[in-house]
């Protein structure tokens, strides 16, 4: 299309709407005239225009000012809105305090040896604490109760270590015979039963385990090598964790104190009250859990040693070590009963010592726990799961062992803190209070005018008091006094006359 054509389109189509707007508003018009005429309405007043309200005439015409933009902001800063500052800073400090207890684990994981050894320190302390207390309040002196509490502790667990080796060298012998009557069970069972193995099968697989073994024969030095420093470890654990508790039981209120002492000094009086809470958690905890443990091996050994399973006291023993982890202690180690009773008397005996298990397993946390335990050590049982997890996972057994008594105290020394904090605050409030209310009694007093009659002040007489002369000044009994100050002048107010 050429230039001239575009531009005579262009205009074609101007004239076109010019056209029909003219149109649209002679209807306009029409349509008004109508309506005027059924209205009845004075031929110089007109309706509104359809695209403007009823009441658009009547409103005053304003000029029209534009709305001013908001100043800019002084600082970035100011810029970012109130919720996503807030988030912001609520992410670094939490940032910051994941960071500081991922070093704190991380000292712990690389100094587990020592942090274990004076945990088991504490527990073991608050175990002989209390006999160690008694024995002061009967007179002996501090050094001699903490030894005496101490050698007696040592020689307790010497004579049950003692005990258990001379129950599993007896026993030994007969458990061997037992094992292998039941490995030769296990042959028969492979040949004659469903899966109808035969003796060169048989000898092939042992073989093939022998075998292995040969090939595997360094990895297998090296975990007897690391077999010896982990029993290196453990015995350095213990005599650490001995020397720890002698010195806890001899001067524990001095470390406590001197603890204290490192502390902010705005921080001591809260922790001084809640240490004592946290120790008395703690002693219940152990003192509760050993009671809870001695019953439970108990228990389990009786029912092991009816159903004729060998080595009876040494499991005994060994499931009263596990139930210091609460929950599933017990029963993991009570699966060892049940392994030597599979070996040993068959898989009849070994169900019924498993069911001897978990029936032991409901009675303690179902009656003794919340029996001997009671509101001393308030922590839920998913806690206590995810503790004993958590803590197998970090620091192995020991972490086990050690995980509920730290949750437990933590939360008995949070508690405490949180407490300690709304009645300081209660306190504080009331304080406010008596003193606002002190300040209206002021000021209202302040605010109330002296009485006047004539422009003399006013002597109010008590009853009684009428022949006592006021200070400054002579009084009669007929009500009027005159007064002499310092140097003879008038008291302030000058003198009055009463009716």
């Amino acid at each position: 299309m050429s230039r001239f054509g575009r531009w005579d389109v262009v205009g074609w189509g101007k004239s076109t709407a010019a056209r029909t707007a003219a149109r649209l508003e002679q209807r306009r018009r029409e349509a008004e005239a109508r309506l005027r005429d059924d209205e009845h309405l004075p031929p110089g007043e007109g309706l509104p225009h359809p695209d403007e309200p009823e009441h658009a005439q009547q409103l005053p015409a304003t000029p029209y000012v534009r709305e001013a933009h908001p100043p800019r902001p002084a600082t970035p800063a100011e810029a970012v809105p109130w919720g996503l500052r807030v988030a912001a800073e609520s992410t670094w400090r939490l940032l910051l305090l994941g960071a500081a207890l991922y070093i704190l684990f991380r000292v712990v994981i690389t100094l587990r040896l020592v942090a274990l050894a004076f945990i088991a320190g504490l527990l073991i302390t608050a175990l002989l604490q209390p006999t160690v207390t008694w024995l002061r309040r009967r007179g002996l002196p501090r050094a001699l109760a903490a030894a005496g509490t101490f050698l007696s502790g040592l020689v307790g667990i010497g004579l049950v270590g003692w005990f258990v080796v001379w129950q599993v060298t007896t026993n030994l012998e007969s458990v061997t015979n037992r094992v292998q009557q039941g490995v030769d069970q296990l042959r028969d069972w492979l040949v004659k039963g469903p899966l109808h193995l035969t003796d060169k099968q048989i000898s092939d697989f042992a073989k093939q385990i022998s075998k292995a073994i040969g090939t595997n024969s360094d990895a297998i030095t090296s975990a007897g090598f690391t077999g010896v420093t982990i029993a290196v470890e453990l015995l350095t654990g213990v005599v650490l964790a001995a020397f720890c508790t002698f010195f806890l039981l001899y001067d524990g209120a001095r470390i406590w104190q001197w603890t204290l002492r490192l502390l902010p000094r705005h921080s001591r009086y809260a922790m001084a009250g809640a240490g004592p809470r946290a120790w008395a958690t703690l002693t219940s905890y152990v003192r509760g859990t050993v009671l809870v443990a001695f019953i439970d091996s108990v228990c389990i050994g009786v029912g092991i040693a009816l159903l004729h399973v060998p080595l009876a006291v040494p499991l005994a023993v060994i499931i009263f070590l596990g139930a210091f982890v609460p929950l599933v202690g017990a029963l993991v180690t009570g699966t060892i009963a049940v392994l030597i009773a599979i070996v040993t008397n068959g898989v009849f005996t070994a169900a019924m010592v498993l069911v001897v298990l978990v029936a032991v397993q409901q009675i303690e946390g179902h009656l003794l726990q919340p029996l001997i335990l009671g509101r001393a050590v308030r922590v839920h049982p998913l806690a206590v799961v995810l503790a004993v997890t958590a803590g197998s996972i970090i620091a192995g057994i020991g972490g086990a062992v050690v995980a509920v008594p730290l949750v437990a105290v933590t939360n008995t020394v949070v508690g405490y803190l949180r407490r300690r904090k709304a009645a300081g605050e209660e306190v504080f409030t009331a304080l406010v209070a008596a003193q606002e209310d002190q300040a209206r009694e002021s000021s209202a007093a302040e605010a109330e005018p002296p009485a006047v009659a004539g422009g003399a002040t006013v002597v109010v007489v008590e009853p009684g008091a009428e022949d006592t002369p006021a200070a400054g000044g002579t009084g009669t009994g007929e009500g009027t006094g005159t007064g002499e100050g310092e140097n003879g002048s008038p008291p302030p107010g000058g003198a009055g006359t009463g009716d």
